[in-house]
């Protein structure tokens, strides 16, 4: 009989093996990941069981053997036409639930027709501005059967109460509406800034749809609180776990403080969250999430077990979607929906292989619904809930996740909560900071993006991508804002905005006003725009952080070049090389620009970084009134081609036409030409390596440098 084998025993074959070289696993997070976990990593542990507290294993007893979880796709685009044949396809194809995607005006709570949102109206999601728009959006889809979930934070309010109000002229009752609005305005101050209102008013507005929807639809959750964005704007798992937790503590403490009873009203918060590449860390953060929520909820007081459970959607990250060789994407959608799976979500959306660049084309769609269906219907991984409870490794990390994330929750907590903690700026610096970490790994090569970084192809094959006419789709919809204003009672709309506006004054519920409002066709805008008048709009500055992105790359030898570079151009013209990082429209999303203005900061760039949500004109006043040498125009809702060359048509006008103009960010391949044309001088697409394009802008200021590749040489 032989001896029982041992650690020792084991550790000395690896090491024998890779020759000394040290396996474990340093994760972002700051985890230590060992090669091999036994049963003495989980000796102090127990995950208890599926529907039980704290939930680790599941909120249901039965999980997907009873019942698999709800396949969404999230989507709309162009007009409320085109979205709804959109959905009625998808629906018939396998779809159970609609998670609506507006666009970047609707957002902001501006008309098709405000001047501010020119590049903007139906190119990332559907057009929104009256009730008329959403009754078609809904059209032939029965809202007592169906349930939608509907991406909305900064007009919240407005499209709330238009889907009330088609819900009644569909003949629905609003206690039978079922669904989920997003309603979590804290990570939009911290990472996708689609607000309008200050943090006040906003928190206020969340307590009021919270208390309306409470007492009115027992059936829809009033806030999806949401780490999705975090993630994609750079976030470690470990970061968005922590605030978004911390996020939902937050809004929960806002409604008690409004009069709420919390068992009342906590069976219907929800949550969001990302879903990446790190296959078995999203499959503990999920578990992590349930565990630390289960204690977050206890200890506010929740008496009702199910008040204790989190439940959440997932989608898979847009972040890991890249252009280059854009089928592995399949891949990388699979993947992810297989850990969003094991981690026991309620719902899932799978992203389609081409939105890297574009919204999905039915082709794409079809297959990034079917990956979920083939989950479903053909694995067999349904049959067993929590396949990997017990796991050494799973329940290890884990239970790590949820010791690190209270840590940073607890902090929030001594620092007045997570409002406070927004408002000082912290979140946002630790995620940019990670985001930052990240790119600089991507682009030294250190962290694998197959088919960017590693086994790259030759030549990339074209793809088919949907292409939106925002020119037709704004003219369309002015064309029913004026139809809509014509059709309705001027003194009744008049009174229900004053009335709305006075409210916001006061302390009425603002939706059930708005309610109202919507039902007297005031326009989404105007919605907004009485509400503004009391609370004002919010605005920021976008603050990079420094020193991140530089540090990993301050013993390359191409680096050091670049920085060589720099000096060599400032010795000529007497100053540093100065560049505007613009981003331009009502695209909120600022990873891409803010890693920009760090990387070029850090080679010694004098970087203006520039306000959010700007107009061509007012870029190309900055850009001029400082004097820059180069504006960088960020894009990542598909504005480009109409923001772009008006912002070059600016600079002309105004004698400025030597101000070089580059682009940067999600750029189709097909629409390069088009924006050269324009009088771009310099396009740099998704997954961009920094230190090359830095190469590049050197070169178009003038400096006569070796590319990056043969400097590094």
């Amino acid at each position: 009989m032989s001896e029982k084998l041992t650690l020792t025993d084991w550790a000395a074959a690896a090491a024998k093996e890779v020759k000394g070289r040290d396996l474990k696993w340093h994760t972002p997070e700051g985890i230590v990941v060992k090669p091999l976990y036994t049963a003495d990593d989980t000796a102090d542990i127990d995950p208890g069981l599926p529907g039980f507290a704290p939930f680790t294993r599941g909120v249901r007893a039965s999980m997907y053997a009873g019942r698999p979880w709800t396949i969404r796709q999230y989507a709309g685009f162009s007009t409320a036409e085109a979205s709804n044949a959109f959905y009625r396809r998808n629906l018939a194809a396998g779809q159970k639930g609609l998670s609506v995607a507006f666009d970047l005006a609707t957002h902001r709570g501006y008309d098709s027709d405000h001047p501010r949102v020119t590049g903007d109206v139906g190119k990332a999601g559907v057009a929104i501005d009256t009730i008329d728009d959403m009754k078609i959006l809904f059209d032939g889809i029965p809202l007592d059967t169906m349930s939608v979930s509907m991406t909305m934070n900064g007009a919240v309010i407005p499209i709330l109460a238009f889907f009330i109000v088609t819900g009644e002229e569909q003949g629905v009752p609003q206690a039978q509406l079922d669904g989920t609005i997003q309603n979590d305005i804290l990570k939009e101050f911290m990472v996708r800034n689609t607000y309008i209102y200050p943090p006040e008013p906003s928190m206020r507005i969340i307590a009021d749809i919270i208390a309306y929807t409470s007492a009115h639809m027992p059936k829809f959750n009033s806030i999806s609180i949401s780490g999705y964005h975090m993630q994609e704007a750079g976030a470690t798992q470990l970061q968005e776990l922590a605030f978004t937790i911390a996020d939902g503590r937050e809004y929960a403490k806002a409604a008690m403080a409004s009069g709420l009873d919390l068992d009342a009203f906590a069976g219907r918060l929800s949550f969001f969250f990302a879903i990446g590449m790190n296959f078995f860390m999203e499959i503990a953060k999920l578990r992590a999430a349930r565990k630390l929520w289960h204690r977050v909820m206890t200890d506010l007081g929740a008496k009702d077990e199910r008040s204790k459970m989190l439940r959440t959607h997932c989608q898979t990250s847009g972040v890991s979607l890249t252009e280059q060789d854009p089928y592995n994407n399949v891949v990388r959608t699979t993947v992810e929906a297989m850990a969003a799976m094991l981690g026991g979500t309620q719902s899932l959306h799978t992203n389609a292989l081409d939105e890297a660049i574009a919204l999905p084309t039915d082709f794409s769609a079809r297959i990034a619904r079917n990956t979920q269906i083939v989950l479903q219907e053909e694995t067999g991984m349904t049959k067993v809930v929590d396949p990997l409870g017990g796991s050494y490794y799973i329940e290890s990390l884990t239970e790590e996740l949820v010791d690190k994330a209270w840590e940073i929750i607890q902090r929030v907590e001594a620092e007045g909560g997570m409002a406070k903690a927004v408002a000082a700026g912290w979140p946002k610096a630790m995620i940019e900071e990670a985001a930052a970490g990240q790119a600089a790994r991507v682009d030294k090569g250190e962290q694998v993006i197959v088919g960017v970084n590693k086994y790259k192809l030759a030549e990339q094959d074209p793809i088919d991508i949907l292409d939106v006419d925002n020119v037709a789709v704004r003219e369309s919809q002015i064309a029913r804002i004026a139809r809509s204003k014509a059709g309705r009672d001027e003194a009744k709309c008049i009174a229900a905005l004053d009335a709305l506006r006075e409210g916001a004054r006061g302390t009425a519920n603002l939706l059930a006003l708005a309610v109202e409002a919507a039902r007297q066709r005031a326009t989404l805008g105007e919605i907004s725009s009485a509400m503004e008048d009391i609370f004002g709009r919010y605005d920021t500055v976008p603050t990079p952080v420094s020193g991140i992105y530089g540090g990993a790359h301050a013993f390359d030898a191409a680096w050091q070049g670049l920085k060589e570079g720099v000096v060599s151009l400032e010795t000529r013209n007497g100053r540093r090389p100065r560049m505007l990082v613009a981003k331009m429209g009502q695209d909120g999303h600022d990873r891409g620009a803010n890693l920009v203005s760090s990387a070029f900061g850090d080679l010694g760039f004098d970087v203006v970084p520039g306000p959010l949500f700007q107009t061509p004109s007012e870029a190309a006043k900055l850009a001029i009134e400082r004097d820059v040498d180069v504006v960088g125009a960020s894009s990542l809702a598909a504005g480009h081609k109409t923001l772009i060359p008006e912002l070059i048509g600016h600079l002309r006008d105004a004698g400025r036409g030597d101000i070089k103009v580059i682009a940067g960010g999600v750029i189709p391949a097909q629409d390069y030409q088009y924006l050269r044309d324009a009088g771009v001088q310099g396009i740099f697409g998704p997954g961009t390596n920094l230190v090359e394009a830095a190469g590049d802008v050197l070169r178009l200021l003038g400096h006569n440098m070796p590319p990056v590749e043969e400097a590094a040489e």
